[in-house]
């Protein structure tokens, strides 16, 4: 008998905890006490579709605490069911509320399912944001290499954080209005001198467009004196033509050379049928002997002719002597 009603007993008990879990009774009496009219049938499907009741009531119970009627039940948990943060956006309207801001539930909960911080991005609105940009290298129209910092002081813009760009391309376009400025600069110096142009002329551009985020000023931070690019590039020219130069020389050199070895080559010829002809004259001369048609007293005055003008050619050459006695 004691068994049976222990077990009764623990029926009852599991019974009870199923009924309050499914038909939650202290969190209804929670939202009509804070003035939120909700049923219980209510949380109890609520718990059928499985939203979790306490996240809809704890946001009802927010935003009418807050003065924000409009928002509805259904509305919280259409957004919960398509996979938003129920609270994120009920903190980012509440404090959009305070805070002045025109952002409707609609648009927040796109913001939302955009996959962005809706909260983070009304916090923003109030409290800008600076973000510091990486150092970025330009060259002045001079040839020196400067390397500029600058902090970008943004705040976020509601109505284009859905599909507007993000953090990255304000930096980039930030990025490449430095470029721009100093290297339509004259000199280093005068940008040295004024950094302000800077900041002026890239704010002049309108590089939020299109993004989540209004610039609101863009301050340069730091500026170093880098590498003389100028002197390097003039340095590399010189080289390239020396370079050039040599070679244009070297192919002179090499094409002297080849001629003159044609030269050489053609002189040897030249030389050898010389020595060739030479050859010939002995053959020549012992054939007009057998034939008759050279005789003894013909060869002796033919050498008599050569001896004399080797004597006469010997009397017109100068000598070292005669003339260090002159």
């Amino acid at each position: 008998m004691d068994i049976f009603i222990l077990f009764i007993v623990a029926v009852c008990i599991v019974a009870l905890i199923v009924f309050f879990y499914f038909v939650p009774f202290l969190l209804w009496l929670s939202a009509t006490v804070s003035g939120v009219h909700i049923s219980l049938l209510q949380l109890f499907l609520m718990r059928i579709r499985k939203v979790p009741p306490q996240t809809i009531v704890r946001a009802m119970i927010e935003a009418h605490k807050a003065g924000l009627q409009s928002i509805t039940r259904d509305e919280l948990e259409a957004h919960y069911l398509a996979g938003g943060d129920v609270e994120r956006v009920v903190h980012a309207l509440v404090s959009a509320a305070k805070a002045n801001i025109d952002l409707g539930f609609q648009m927040a909960t796109a913001i939302d399912l955009a996959g962005r911080d809706v909260f983070e991005a009304v916090q923003m609105s109030v409290n800008p944001k600076v973000i510091d940009t990486p150092p970025v290298v330009a060259v002045a129209k001079d040839g020196i290499q400067l390397i500029a910092k600058a902090r970008v002081t943004v705040r976020a813009n509601i109505r284009q954080l859905v599909g507007g760009a993000g953090e990255d391309t304000v930096l980039a376009r930030v990025g490449e209005g430095i470029v721009s400025s100093i290297g339509s600069s004259e000199s280093h110096k005068s940008v040295l001198e004024n950094p302000d142009s800077i900041s002026k002329l890239v704010l002049k551009k309108g590089l939020d467009s299109g993004t989540a985020f209004e610039i609101l000023s863009i301050d340069i931070a730091d500026i170093d004196i880098g590498k003389n690019i100028g002197a390097g590039l003039q340095i590399d020219q010189a080289q390239a033509d020396k370079n050039i130069a040599q070679a244009k020389a070297e192919e002179r050199r090499a094409m002297a050379i080849a001629l003159e070895q044609e030269m050489k080559a053609k002189a040897q010829e030249a030389r050898a049928k010389v020595i060739e002809a030479e050859a010939e004259v002995p053959r020549a001369m012992a054939e007009a002997f057998r034939t008759g048609n050279l005789g003894v007293m013909d060869y002796y005055k033919m050498k008599n002719i050569e001896a004399d003008t080797s004597m006469r050619e010997t009397i017109a050459r100068p000598t070292s002597g005669s003339g260090a006695s002159k």
